[in-house]
């Protein structure tokens, strides 16, 4: 007989419990994430390491979380997601100890390794966890406040980030997320429904192998290919490392029994054209918060705080918007929303273009709410859209790609919006103009780049299948 109307009615009899666990732990991550980068000059500064040394701490994160999605999403789906996901929470909270704790570079690099294991256990199993309690049409309002979430703990992150450095110093940063990580287990244990079974189908450890050895070499050939050159001896190594083993990964997977990622979920096209879009949409998004921080202060002449105040907006833009966009998706086209929101996000983009160094303060708030607006938009009914797309049994694996995909969207924008800028900025410093004309240029260049992106997923998004059920499967 099926687990899978079992594991349906076990996890919808207290959805809006479950849904607190959900958020708990994605609260957790998107918060410490934003605290972390604004902390990293004072944590190489105390420990005498240069900063391109010291951003592994930010780095390894991202790595490790990149390759275990898929393998935890997938063993949530054989095994069940109350202890992976009790576990993370206890890696995550246990980890955050280590780092407060460490006595050297090497010592945090090794303890934000760990954290991004629990974080990759959180990632990958928290959608589907909210999936599940969820059948019915209260999915898209659940995903919108888990969208909500997001943008408060993106808007947390560095400005608890910055007050803690300066008050208590950097090991602050990462025990604050201590207590977050108790009450998760606490919650964990006594909300989540034991959905343990024994495993009816064996897990692919090689194909996890080769996907980790892809995944891995195609980050740091994106994040360091700007800096080593493009066409370096290195970044062709890590490329052409990446392309054999996402090769053989791919090959294992068409042929092997029991896969770690069901090759046939991307013949559902509204899984496929939601991660398509979604991609895009970060890599627009880092390309905005990247850049737009440096013109703030060095073009306008603002003071970090003001910088601070003015990329806050976006994400509280998106704490209102993100679960009224979740309830209008349960009631129209999840096309309609997704193109809107990815279309003002794209105007949004474009009208930083238009910045002058005498842009008032409202002018620059206004066009990050426009963004905001836009994301929120777009978020809720496009992980609705995918999510909903995906058979329920498969449900843990739909959501790791759809998490991966954010990652690899947000690497790839950082990646992007520094080599575009770099082109234009040494091609304007050629041509003679001053240094802040130049940077003006690379700075133009890469937001409308980035309202390209943007836009393109509009595209993408308002041409999206209608809105369907979810097909069951056994």
């Amino acid at each position: 007989m099926s687990h899978i109307p079992e594991e349906k009615n076990i996890f919808a009899a207290r959805p809006w419990a479950c849904l607190a666990v959900s958020a708990t732990g994605t609260f957790m991550a998107t918060l410490d994430g934003g605290i972390v980068n604004v902390g990293l000059p004072t944590i190489a500064h105390g420990f005498g390491a240069e900063l391109p040394f010291a951003q592994w701490v930010i780095t390894v994160y991202l790595l490790v979380i990149a390759c275990l999605l898929p393998a935890f999403g997938r063993l949530g789906d054989m095994r069940g997601r109350r202890s992976l996901y009790g576990a993370g929470f206890f890696l995550f909270t246990l980890a955050s100890a280590v780092c407060g704790l460490a006595p050297g570079i090497w010592w945090l690099i090794g303890g934000r390794a760990l954290q991004g294991v629990g974080a990759a256990m959180l990632m990958a199993n928290g959608p589907a966890i909210v999936v599940q309690s969820f059948p019915g049409p209260e999915r898209g309002r659940a995903l919108g406040m888990i969208g909500m979430v997001v943008s408060l703990g993106s808007l947390a992150g560095p400005s608890l980030g910055g007050l803690l450095v300066g008050a208590f110093g950097w090991p602050s940063i990462f025990y604050v997320t201590v207590p977050v990580g108790i009450l998760g287990m606490v919650l964990s244990s006594r909300v989540l429904p034991d959905d343990r079974r024994p495993a009816a189908q064996s897990f692919d450890y090689l194909g996890a192998v080769f996907y980790a050895v892809g995944v891995v070499f195609l980050l740091v050939a994106i994040t360091h290919g700007g800096r080593w050159g493009w066409a370096s001896p290195g970044t062709l190594a890590c490329a052409g490392t990446a392309a054999l083993g996402i090769w053989l990964f791919l090959r294992r997977q068409a042929r092997v029994e029991h896969p770690l990622v069901d090759l046939a979920l991307f013949r559902i096209r509204a899984l496929l054209v939601g991660n398509i879009a979604s991609l895009l949409a970060f890599m627009a998004m880092l390309t905005n918060a990247v850049m737009l921080p440096f013109f703030l202060v060095r073009v306008c002449g603002f003071s970090s705080q003001k910088a601070g105040l003015i990329m806050a907006a976006m994400p509280l833009a998106m704490t209102f918007v993100a679960p009224v966009s979740g309830l209008l998706s349960e009631k129209t086209s999840h096309a309609l929303l997704t193109g809107l929101g990815m279309a003002l996000t794209a105007a949004g983009l474009y009208s930083h273009t238009l910045l002058e160094p005498d842009s008032g303060l409202l002018r620059c708030v206004a066009g990050q709410a426009v963004l905001g607006v836009g994301m929120g938009l777009f978020l809720s009914p496009n992980n609705n859209a995918v999510l909903g797309s995906a058979p329920r049994e498969k449900s843990g694996v739909a959501g790791s790609v759809m998490a991966l995909v954010r990652n690899l969207g947000m690497v790839s924008g950082i990646a992007l919006a520094t080599a575009v800028y770099e082109a234009f900025h040494t091609r304007a410093l050629a041509a003679g103009q001053s240094e802040t004309a130049a940077f003006v240029a690379g700075f133009d260049a890469s937001l409308a780049c980035a309202a390209a992106l943007a836009l393109a997923a509009a595209l993408l998004g308002a041409t999206r299948p209608a809105n369907q059920a979810r097909k069951p499967t056994g």
